[in-house]
C-alpha cells in the first residue's frame, strides 16, 4: 500500500519501491531517477514519467545557477537543505512517485540514526548518500578518512537504513565501495563517473571519456553481482548527459537505468528558458 493516511503517494515502504522498480525492468524499460532542487522541477519531472525523484542539497545550488559541486562545500547545512526542499517544495506537489532524500552521512554533528528517523517521519520513501565523499580523491580524501569523516560513515548510514526498512539508492565510484554498500544492504547502486558535462556550468576537461564510463560502470556492476544479483544498477555523471548518451551506456553495460540531476533538471531549464525568451524577443510592436 502507499501512504497509509491518504491512500496514495509517499511514503512508500522499501518493498513497495523495489516492486515499482522491478516492474519497470520487467517491461524492458530503463529506470529513470531524477534529481530535483525545486518543487516546480519535481512536479514536471513526475509528469514526464520519472520513476524516482531524489532531493539533494546540490539541487538548490544547481537551480541557483551554480555548479553542483557546491553541494560538497561548506556553503550550508546539506542535511537541513535537503529536508527543507522536501518538506516545503517537493513532497507537497509530487502525487505518486517515490521521493528519496539525500543525506550527508558523514556529518559529524548528527546522530545519523536520529536524522534518518526524521527523514522517515517527514514522509520520504528512502535515502541517498549525498553529499558523498566517494567522489573526493587524493590527499583531501585521505584527510577525510583519517579524521573520521570518510566513506565508511556513509556505509554505516546505509546499514542503519537497512535496519529501519528504508529504501536506499547509493552513489559509489569504485568496485570496492560498491561491495561495501552491497554488504550494508543497499537496494540500488549508482555508478558515479564524475561531474556531468554540458550546459553553462558543467565540466569540460574534468570529465572521463565514454569508454572510461562504460568500463567503470561494468566493473562496479560485476563486483556487486557476485554478492547480490538482486540489486538495481544505475549510471550517472561524466559524459552521460543526453538520452543518446544514456542509450549508449545502457547498450554496453548491465545497468538498469540512469540517474539524471544536471542532465535532467538544469539542462532542461537552461535550454527551454533560453529558447522561449528568444521567441519572445522576436516580437514586434504595432505603434
Amino acid at each position: 500500500m502507499a501512504n497509509p493516511w491518504t491512500g496514495r503517494g509517499n511514503p512508500y515502504t522499501r518493498q513497495e519501491v523495489r516492486d515499482r522498480l522491478q516492474k519497470v525492468i520487467d517491461q524492458k524499460k530503463a529506470i529513470i531517477a531524477a534529481g530535483a532542487g525545486t518543487g516546480i522541477s519535481a512536479k514536471f519531472i513526475e509528469k514526464g514519467g520519472a520513476d524516482l525523484i531524489i532531493i539533494y542539497n546540490s539541487g538548490r545550488f544547481r537551480m541557483s545557477g551554480h555548479g553542483s559541486t557546491a553541494g560538497l562545500m561548506a556553503y550550508g547545512d546539506a542535511n537541513a537543505v535537503a529536508m527543507e526542499i522536501g518538506e516545503f517544495e517537493v513532497l507537497p506537489v509530487v502525487e505518486d512517485i517515490p521521493v528519496i532524500c539525500g543525506v550527508h552521512g558523514s556529518d559529524p554533528r548528527r546522530r545519523i540514526w536520529h536524522h534518518l528517523l526524521k527523514v522517515k517521519e517527514m514522509g520520504f520513501s528512502g535515502i541517498n548518500n549525498f553529499p558523498t565523499h566517494c567522489i573526493v580523491d587524493g590527499q583531501f580524501r585521505q584527510v577525510l578518512e583519517e579524521t573520521g569523516m570518510g566513506f565508511d560513515k556513509e556505509v554505516e548510514m546505509i546499514r542503519i537504513a537497512n535496519k529501519m526498512e528504508l529504501f536506499s539508492i547509493v552513489y559509489v565510484a569504485t568496485p570496492k565501495e560498491a561491495i561495501q554498500m552491497a554488504e550494508a544492504g543497499a537496494d540500488a547502486i549508482i555508478a558515479h563517473v564524475g561531474t556531468t558535462v554540458g550546459g553553462s556550468i558543467g565540466v569540460t576537461g574534468a570529465s572521463c571519456t565514454m569508454d572510461d564510463a562504460i568500463e567503470r560502470t561494468n566493473n562496479i556492476i560485476a563486483a556487486v553481482k557476485k554478492i547480490n544479483p538482486g540489486i538495481f544498477f544505475l549510471t550517472h555523471g561524466g559524459p552521460i548527459n543526453t538520452p543518446e548518451d544514456v542509450n549508449i551506456i545502457l547498450e554496453k553495460t548491465k545497468a538498469h537505468g540512469f540517474v539524471g540531476a544536471s542532465s535532467l533538471e538544469r539542462m532542461g531549464v537552461e535550454k527551454s528558458l533560453t529558447e522561449l525568451t528568444m521567441e519572445f524577443k522576436k516580437l514586434k510592436i504595432y505603434v
